[in-house]
C-alpha cells in the first residue's frame, strides 16, 4: 500500500497550504482509495506560518490589537507553545503589517511599530522565547517600528522624535539604543526568512522587494539611503557592519531591526520541518509531494519545495513537485531535485480563472499522477532512490 506525504505551501491568492494539501489528498483518494495520506501544509515565515506552526504544535492561537502599519489599529493573531522550557511566542509580521491588510497609498508612510508592540506584550507576559516569521510584509523601514516600540528613540536635528517609517527617516539625526527594553538581552529571538539579502544596496530590502510593496523606481534610491543612514548609525551602536549580514535585507529591513536584539536567522521552511518531525514521518513514506503557487528560480534557493526535496533526497524518498505554474527554464535545475515537475494548468486559460479554480484543477492533477502510477502495475511506488539518482 502506498504512503503519500503531501507537503505543498500555499497557492498565494488560491489556497492555503492545508487548502492545497487536502485538494492534493482528494484527487489522490480517487485512484487510490486505500492509501495512506499524511498531510503536511507547509510555510517558510509568510503568511500562514503560524497557522501551520500551531497545527504542528497543539499552541494556542491568542489575539491582540496592536498598530498598523498605517497605524490603525489592527487585530494581529499570534501563537504561544509549551515547549517544556518556558513559553515560546510564534510571531507572523503578516499578521501586523501584511500585503493583503488594508495599507496607505505610500509605503514611505508605513511602519512595523505595531510588531514591536506585539513583541512588547509578549515580554510583558513572561515570554522570553519568540519564533518570527518575516515573509509577506508591506513595510520597508528597516526594523525602526519595531526598534521604538521597544524603547529606541528615533531623533531629529532638535531632538524631537521621527516617525519610524521611510518618510521620518529622512529627517534622522540620531538614534539612542540605550533605552532598548532590558529584559531583550534575556530573549532567543528566531527569524524565520527564506532571502539572504543584505539591508542595503542593489541586493538589499528596497531594491530587490520594494517594487512588490509598491515603492517606484523613482524613490528607490533616496528610500535606499534612508535605511543606510539608519544602518549607519546602528551599527556604530553595534560595533560592526551588522547590515551587511545576510537576511538583514528581509522583510523590509525587519531582519535588521531583530538583528540588532540579538535574533538569529534561521530558514522559515527549515524551522517548520522540525517543529512538524519531517524526518520521522519520511522514514515511513513512499512517495512526496509538494508544491506551490509559481515555481521558478526563486524557488532554487531555499523556497519550501526544495527544502522538501533535500530532506526527502536524504531519505531517498522520490519527491514531485506539482505547482500552479512553472518556468520553464528552471526545468533544467529542477530535475536535478525532483522525480518530475508539474502545472495544474491543462491549457491557455486566465490567470484570475485558474486561481479561482485552483483546488480542482489541483485534485484533478493529482488523480493523473496517480493514474500514471497506478499504470505501472503495483499502484505504489516501485522503490527508493538513491542520492546519486537525484543528484547525478
Amino acid at each position: 500500500m502506498t504512503t503519500v506525504l503531501l507537503c505543498p505551501d500555499s497557492f498565494k491568492g488560491s489556497l492555503s497550504a492545508p487548502e492545497a494539501a487536502e485538494a492534493m489528498a482528494r484527487g489522490l483518494r480517487r485512484v487510490w482509495p486505500g492509501a495512506e495520506i499524511h498531510l503536511m501544509p507547509m510555510a517558510d515565515g509568510g503568511e500562514g506560518t503560524l497557522d501551520a506552526v500551531l497545527a504542528a504544535t497543539e499552541g494556542q492561537r491568542l489575539q491582540l490589537a496592536v498598530s498598523g502599519a498605517d497605524g490603525r489599529p489592527v487585530t494581529a493573531a499570534y501563537g504561544v507553545l509549551d515547549r517544556g522550557e518556558g513559553p515560546v511566542a510564534v510571531l507572523e509580521a503578516a499578521q501586523v503589517v501584511g500585503l493583503t491588510l488594508p495599507l496607505p497609498a505610500e509605503v514611505a508612510q508605513r511602519t512595523t511599530l505595531g510588531l514591536g508592540e506585539l513583541v512588547r506584550h509578549c515580554l510583558d507576559q513572561g515570554i522570553r522565547d519568540f519564533m518570527i516569521g518575516l515573509g509577506g510584509s508591506s513595510t520597508n523601514d528597516g526594523g525602526s517600528g519595531v526598534l521604538a516600540a521597544l524603547g529606541a528613540r528615533l531623533l531629529d536635528q532638535a531632538g524631537q522624535p521621527v516617525h519610524p517609517s521611510p518618510s521620518g527617516l529622512a529627517r534622522l539625526v540620531r538614534v539612542d539604543l540605550s533605552g532598548l527594553d532590558r529584559r531583550l538581552k534575556a530573549c532567543r529571538i528566531t527569524l524565520m526568512a527564506d532571502v539572504v539579502n543584505p539591508l542595503c544596496g542593489p541586493l538589499g530590502a528596497t531594491a530587490v522587494f520594494g517594487p512588490q510593496k509598491g515603492v517606484a523606481p523613482g524613490e528607490a534610491a533616496e528610500i535606499d539611503g534612508r535605511l543606510r543612514h539608519l544602518a549607519a548609525l546602528c551599527d556604530a551602536w553595534y560595533g560592526g557592519p551588522l547590515s551587511t549580514a545576510p537576511g538583514t535585507g528581509a522583510a523590509g529591513g525587519l531582519g535588521y531591526g531583530f538583528a540588532l536584539l540579538g535574533a538569529s536567522i534561521r530558514s522559515g521552511a527549515e524551522v517548520v520541518c522540525e517543529l512538524m518531525g519531517m524526518d520521522a514521518a519520511l522514514r515511513e513514506t513512499d512517495w512526496v509531494v509538494t508544491g506551490e503557487g509559481r515555481s521558478d528560480a526563486q524557488t532554487l534557493q531555499g523556497k519550501v519545495p526544495m527544502v522538501v526535496a533535500a530532506r526527502a533526497a536524504r531519505m531517498g524518498v522520490p519527491v514531485t513537485l506539482v505547482s500552479g505554474s512553472l518556468d520553464r527554464g528552471s526545468l533544467p535545475d529542477f530535475a536535478r531535485h525532483f522525480q518530475g515537475c508539474f502545472s495544474i494548468a491543462f491549457g491557455p486559460d486566465t490567470l484570475e480563472r485558474t486561481m479561482a479554480e485552483g483546488a480542482g484543477l489541483l485534485a484533478d492533477s493529482m488523480e493523473q499522477l496517480a493514474r500514471l502510477l497506478e499504470s505501472r502495475g503495483s499502484g505504489s511506488f516501485p522503490r527508493r532512490i538513491t542520492h546519486r539518482e537525484v543528484y547525478p
